[in-house]
């Protein structure tokens, strides 16, 4: 499932060809995804203009001009891809047929498409006003933004405080802190030099100062670099993003960590555990 960086990417890559732009025609391509799609969907987007597009933990958010906000979520193999106008530089061109998973396409009064592709159909499309945004079933009790200012050190620990589970739990808790998922957790404990399995309650003071550096660290990278592309997340042109190149140690199970001056032949190099029915990498030396 694409995590907070993959979403944020495809915002970033969203922003230039749909904010300012009105939606001049809105195709649907079956009745709906994980959810149906709302009644009168289609008719309810056409003719909007998009104000503003942005992010809620693994959330799209496009802003429309009469308080409607498109709320997107890209499930497991969804993707948000643009096909500009011709010379605009931007995926294959509008108008090339539409695939066999482009199930909901959104044109703007430039010419250009916006197609949602979700071969799995684990994806949403929802319409939400703005004042009940922060209470939508979907956001409401979401933690703090990683990224933001209400994230930092003293808040992680108050979150943290009591929580028996190991930290890798607790971070995957989208109540604790929005948007991680167990690619990005595995490598910000690497970082904070932290053990998955340390019981989350613990992590406190200097401990929690070093995750909230590292969580931010990571996924500024991984937002750089586009993304980690595994199976079927592109960015919004339809390049990969190139983020799993710098992992440190997910899915780098028996190799040596950056940094790490151990033998691998003797310490077993980056460990691969299994909690909650998830795969862990970590280094066994350098996290405690």
């Amino acid at each position: 499932m694409p995590e907070l960086p993959e979403v944020e990417t495809v915002v970033r890559g969203l922003r230039p060809y749909l904010e300012g732009r009105r939606l001049t025609r809105v195709e649907l391509r079956r009745a709906g995804l994980r959810l149906p799609f709302p009644e009168n969907f289609a008719q309810r987007l056409q003719g909007r203009r998009v104000t503003r597009i942005g992010r809620r933990a693994k959330y799209i958010l496009m802003h429309l001009d009469d308080g409607q906000v498109l709320l997107c979520h890209l499930g497991m193999s969804g993707r948000m891809t643009v096909s500009a106008a011709a010379g605009d530089g931007a995926g294959d061109g509008a108008g090339a047929p539409p695939g066999k998973h482009d199930h909901v396409i959104l044109t703007t009064d430039e010419g250009c498409e916006v197609r949602f592709n979700d071969a799995r159909r684990f994806g949403l499309m929802d319409l939400v006003s703005e004042a009940g945004l922060a209470t939508h079933p979907l956001l409401a009790g979401l933690g703090p933004e990683p990224l933001g200012n209400d994230f930092n050190g003293p808040e992680l620990a108050r979150r943290l405080a009591g929580k028996r589970s190991p930290i890798k739990a607790a971070l995957l808790d989208q109540r604790v802190v929005a948007g991680l998922g167990n690619i990005y957790v595995c490598e910000s404990l690497f970082f904070a030099g932290l053990s998955p399995r340390r019981k989350a309650y613990t992590v406190q003071g200097g401990r929690a100062e070093r995750l909230v550096h590292a969580v931010r660290d990571v996924l500024g990278r991984a937002i750089a670099a586009g993304g980690s592309s595994l199976r079927d997340y592109v960015q919004a042109s339809g390049e990969l993003g190139y983020f799993q190149h710098s992992w440190a140690v997910y899915g780098r199970e028996g190799a040596r960590c950056p940094g790490c001056d151990c033998d691998p032949a003797t310490t077993g190099g980056v460990r691969r555990i299994v909690q909650s029915n998830r795969s862990t990498f970590y280094c066994a030396v350098r996290q405690r």
